[in-house]
């Protein structure tokens, strides 16, 4: 058996994490969740470490999942308003919405391959994917394009004998702003459905949230389930989320379980059958360390960064904040109003290369026509706090270098090709149908390359431009190629193509 040194293996993770956007500091105002507190950090590794061998597959056999698992859901019946609420730990968000979809349809009692799932345009991805998955409708029903706020009457209009659930933001991820979840739930209760809050972004701060609030929890009639993610605003590592019902049958009806096969009797409560202890222990370990009064603080912080930057934002000639957000996130669109409009892209751009990094969203056409704005979002954390005077001049700088720039563009071949699609010389069709290599050569052709080296931060990929190709291009075209980007930029390059990936 021949091995490397396990220094030098480490050394080389080392050397490709230099390239990884910085996961503390406050640098990163997305994916990441920093409370700025060294301790957490260690305690949620050295939790991780304690199970890492554990299996939670079986509970009964490792009982110290059950065990945490127990206190998890005591903690977050009790932050979220239900205080007999049944719930499952799970690896993330995504799989929390997934459950609570698949928990309401099958207590539907309609046939496979009917039902339907009602939710704002607003409501996060990850209910397409449930839809897709598990063969169902999801009807996105038109928000307010300056608010991004959705009326329970325009909810109302879209469900009909086959709608299984109704869906809530608190808040939206877009822009941060909460749906009205008490008129949805009076809506639920009077048409006999169930109704979903996912709360995976930003439960965890909204809980204690220093600034009265509209209901939205598992408190408000008609609310059946919540979900929300440890590992955001709960500052654990990826992945752990929680999803509670206040219904148990619904709960059970989330999980599978077999015991007609040779094997072992199966009974998963959650997608994956082995998995990690890790996240599930990370999260157990901060929410007992922490404790309610832990989290208020931490949530003061945080409101206390976003009021700063919230009215530096309302300062900068050119800019606006989207709608009227609650809670950790918010987002900043061009403000037409103004004689000088600014680009939110551009300016995202602007305030990176001054070592901040935003999120670039691009603009969404609505199934009524409207549509809501490209914007950029910010995610503030704890730390946030710490650089809030250096990221508020960041912000001001950047507008100004931004003001004199054109908008960002999509590469000319992109624009190309959107004219072709306006023309009707090249259909949706021809483009989702095309293999995997041909959509590889059109990506390589607008100069988007994605076997280039992903330990190498000059080589980064360009994201205002591949937003501004979202805007141009038909949506599913779009899907289509950034399924090719990131299978190809994950994956070596086919033997024999005389393409390389540069070892470091």
């Amino acid at each position: 058996m021949t091995s490397r040194d396990p220094d030098e293996v480490l050394a080389r993770l080392r050397r490709l994490r230099e390239s990884d956007a910085p996961t503390h500091g406050g640098r990163i105002l997305s994916y990441v969740y920093d409370s700025g507190l060294g301790v957490l950090d260690r305690l949620a590794a050295d939790a991780a470490e304690l199970v890492r061998p554990v299996n939670g597959l079986d509970p009964t056999v490792f009982g110290s999942v059950a065990a945490m698992e127990r206190d998890l859901i005591e903690f977050s019946r009790s932050a979220f308003g239900s205080p007999d609420a049944v719930g499952t730990v799970t690896s993330g968000g995504t799989e929390s919405c997934l459950l609570a979809v698949a928990a309401a349809r099958r207590t539907s009692g309609l046939p496979r391959g009917h039902g339907n799932v009602v939710a704002p345009s607003t409501a996060h991805a990850a209910f397409d994917k449930a839809a897709e998955l598990l063969g169902v409708d999801l009807r996105r029903v038109p928000v307010d394009p300056d608010s991004t706020r959705p009326s329970a009457a325009d909810v109302a209009a879209h469900v009909d004998d086959e709608t299984f659930l109704l869906v809530a933001s608190a808040p939206n991820y877009p822009t941060g702003t909460m749906d009205p979840i008490a008129e949805f739930g009076e809506l639920a209760l009077e048409r006999g459905l169930p109704l979903h809050v996912d709360a995976c972004l930003g439960g965890f701060a909204l809980a204690w949230w220093p600034e009265p609030s509209d209901p939205w929890d598992l408190s408000v009639p008609g609310v059946t389930s919540l979900s929300a993610d440890f590992h955001k605003y709960g500052y654990a590592p990826k992945g752990a989320s929680i999803l509670l019902h206040t219904d148990r049958d619904r709960h059970r009806a989330g999980y599978f379980a077999t015991a007609d096969w040779p094997g072992y009797p199966v009974v998963n409560p959650t997608l994956l059958g082995s998995r990690s202890a890790t996240g599930t222990a990370a999260a157990w370990a901060i929410t007992q360390f922490l404790g309610p009064e832990g989290f208020a603080g931490l949530v003061g912080d945080i409101a206390a960064a976003r009021t700063v930057l919230l009215e530096q934002v309302c300062a900068i000639d050119g800019l606006r904040v989207v709608g009227d957000p609650f809670g950790p996130v918010f987002a900043v669109a061009a403000d037409h109003a103004s004689a000088r409009p600014i680009d939110p892209h551009r300016w995202a751009d602007e305030v990176h290369a001054r070592g901040f990094t935003l999120q670039a969203q691009p603009r969404y056409r609505q199934s009524d026509g409207s549509e809501l704005a490209a914007s950029t979002h910010l995610t503030i954390t704890p730390v946030t706090r710490t650089v809030a005077a250096e990221l508020s001049a960041a912000m001001v700088d950047a507008a100004t270098a931004a003001r004199a720039l054109p908008p960002i563009d999509a590469p000319g071949p992109l624009r190309e090709l959107a004219a072709a699609f306006e023309s009707g010389a090249v259909t949706v069709e021809d483009a989702v149908g095309l293999d995997s290599a041909a959509t590889e050569a059109v990506l390589i052709g607008a100069g988007i390359d994605p076997h280039s080296d992903p330990a190498r931060s000059e080589e980064a990929l360009d994201i205002g431009a591949v937003i501004a190709a979202i805007d141009l291009l038909p949506r599913p075209v779009t899907a289509k190629m950034l399924i090719e980007f990131l299978a190809a930029f994950t994956n070596p390059p086919p033997a024999g193509t005389g393409t390389t990936v540069r070892a470091r």
